[in-house]
């Protein structure tokens, strides 16, 4: 009895034993292994050296491919992370040299002066003390460079097509050259009434011992089409005639994209809706006829907006604005505007106002034409004088392209004004034209412009009726040229200039709101309002006949919304029917800008650098959008 139960203490002894000796194990091993993920798991600090392979831009594409670069301080990683990302850009940057037209380059990367390859690296990169960088190193041989040797196009396609693709025996098998030619292709055969056509990404061929490549491309054109029926959807307010007549294409005509496309800018182009978009068909209905849908999301009928501008020469003004974009359901526009003006500055006397409304019918008797119907009111104290005045005006404006238009118009102004103490009534007889020229290719008149010339050109023959009677015409012409010096639109140098001419009446036989004045933000900032050119013996401006300006302004961004400008401005006006005959007059100066959803908020400070009566040390202008 004795000895069974010593055996069962023992073996319940050796057990516990035994059990307790696992258990030791295996906090040692878990600690161990605690301990290595520990360290596994510090991010590995490392330097990077990618060889160059003599092509800057195939080194710019490669080093902006290789995560080993781009996520080397922003995403540190482990030892094991490091190695797979380095495994993981090898077929990154070929990829890179493949687009590039090098099919058999060599890739070898290197961490701590061993392969990536070597099967003791981890261990190597665990006994690295925490915080030491290693290097890590990017050996490239591109290897030759791989030429087109055959271009084949699979399928029937007109003769006159095949050289849409673009490509040449010979040159270099350049990926996105490759890729473009496919999409040429496509839009080709689109443009020639292929509605539906097909043309399926290229398969490339490799010729390792010649270095060659061959091409063929799938093509299926299917049948040549024309426009079927057109439809509108989302129409609310405007009237369907009225949008079908502003259309472009007509059912019938041969299908073609880019027609499809004008279309629907021309429906932007009225003004009365915030989308359109144009879908047709996914095949032709009766036989080759694709019928079209045009989708149209309307603007709201009415819009509000407020503004308020601020210098220290004409003071604040603030102004209100209402306008209805769809008055009778032909995309009429009424706007009706009024602002108090002279609230302050150092060139006003009072309080003024501004009132104004406005009819526009577009597609008056031609397309591209509007008829524009406008009354106006103007109350304006300054220190050249003081004006009273209301306007009636009609005026034809037509588009004649993308970048040039042009408008001709008659008006008659009721002009009760005062100058040195003497009041004068005239009735002014106008009959304005000007052509303009504009291609930064901006809708909205608050957007920054970074490229492109807008110019316009304007004569103004007017008979005015009252104290004196004379016959004058007007000549005024504007430019403003913007040069994108960055690339991306940040770093911007834009160049201004004015010049105009009174012929027909002398200085003193016109009345004093139709002559020239300069300075201001319009013309000379840094000088007051209208303070450049000839004045009275007590330093009032008396105005001119000629006058010319120029500008020279720097405009650069800094992150996503401010930015800051430095300017030189210069002009001058005079007695001499012709510019260029004053005294220059210079002024300069610095701005901060603040870009928002709806424009750039303008805060410039300008000083004079030469002399003119009424000159102060400076000006402050704060506007919304920039100065030009």
């Amino acid at each position: 009895m004795k000895g069974p139960r010593h055996r069962r203490i023992f073996i319940y002894r050796y057990e516990c034993r035994k059990w307790l000796l696992r258990l030791v194990m295996f906090a040692a091993v878990t600690a161990a292994f605690a301990a290595a993920a520990s360290h596994a798991a510090n991010p590995q600090p490392y330097t990077l050296t990618i060889s160059r392979t003599g092509a800057s831009d195939l080194d710019a594409a490669i080093g902006a491919s290789a995560l080993l670069s781009s996520l080397r301080t922003s995403a540190p990683a482990a030892p094991f992370a490091l190695i797979a990302r380095a495994r993981g850009d090898i077929a990154r940057i070929e990829t890179v040299l493949n687009s590039f037209g090098y099919y058999a380059p060599k890739i070898s990367v290197s961490i701590a002066g061993h392969d990536i390859g070597d099967a003791e690296l981890p261990n190597i990169l665990d006994a690295v003390p925490q915080d030491t960088s290693v290097e890590v190193k990017v050996d490239i041989a591109r290897g030759p460079l791989y030429r087109l040797r055959k271009i084949d196009i699979e399928g029937a396609i007109p003769p006159n097509e095949r050289g849409a693709l673009g490509l040449s025996v010979g040159q270099a098998a350049v990926a996105p050259d490759v890729l473009s030619a496919q999409s040429r292709l496509l839009t080709a055969l689109q443009e020639d009434g292929y509605a539906f056509a097909k043309v399926e990404a290229p398969i490339a061929y490799l010729d390792d011992a010649a270095h060659a490549v061959d091409l063929t491309f799938k093509v299926e054109t299917g049948s040549r089409d024309v426009i079927g029926p057109i439809s509108f959807q989302g129409l609310k307010g405007v009237h369907e005639n009225f949008v079908r007549d502003a259309l472009t294409i007509h059912p019938g005509q041969s299908y073609r994209p880019s027609d499809i496309e004008k279309a629907r800018q021309a429906l932007m182009a009225l003004g009365v809706f915030s989308a359109v978009s144009v879908r047709a068909t996914e095949a032709p209905s009766q036989g080759d006829r694709v019928p079209l849908t045009f989708d149209v999301q309307e603007r709201p009928r009415h819009a509000v907006a407020f503004s308020a501008n601020y210098s220290t020469d004409l003071g604040a003004s603030l102004s209100a604005s209402w306008t209805h974009r769809n008055l009778l359901g032909n995309a009429e526009q009424l706007a009706l505007s009024a602002a108090a003006t002279g609230l302050g500055g150092n060139a006003t006397s009072g309080i003024g106002y501004n009132f104004s409304a406005k009819f526009s019918k577009p597609r008056f008797i031609a397309p591209n034409q509007t008829l524009e119907l406008n009354v106006a009111a103007v109350k304006q104290q300054l220190d050249a004088y003081s004006q009273t005045a209301e306007t009636l005006g009609a005026s034809l404006r037509r588009k004649y392209s993308s970048l040039w238009a042009g408008s001709v118009g008659l008006s008659a102004t009721h002009d009760a004004i005062a100058q040195e103490g003497t009041s004068r009534l005239y009735q002014l007889f106008a009959a304005p034209f000007d052509v303009t020229y504009d291609s930064t290719g901006l809708t909205n008149p608050l957007a920054d412009p970074v490229s492109g010339v807008r110019a316009s050109l304007s004569v103004s023959p007017t008979l005015a009726v009252g104290t004196t009677n004379v016959v004058f015409v007007a000549l005024q012409g504007a430019g403003s040229a913007y040069f994108d010096l960055s690339g991306d639109g940040r770093s911007v140098l834009a160049l201004r200039a004015l010049v105009g001419s009174i012929q027909g009446g002398s200085n003193f036989d016109l009345p004093p709101d139709q002559r020239f004045y300069a300075g201001g933000s319009a013309t000379v900032r840094g000088f007051r309002y209208q303070s450049i050119g000839p004045h009275f013996a007590d330093g009032t401006p008396a105005g001119a006949t000629s006058v010319d300006a120029g500008t020279i302004e720097f405009r650069q961004r800094f992150g996503e919304d401010w930015g800051a400008a430095a300017f030189v401005d210069a002009g001058q006006a005079s007695t001499n029917n012709l510019p260029f005959n004053g005294t220059m007059n210079v002024g300069a100066g610095m701005g901060l800008r603040y870009y928002t959803s709806i424009g750039a908020i303008r805060l410039d400070a300008a000083v004079p650098l030469t002399h003119v009566p009424q000159t102060d040390s400076f000006e402050i202008y704060i506007g919304l959008g920039q100065a030009f």
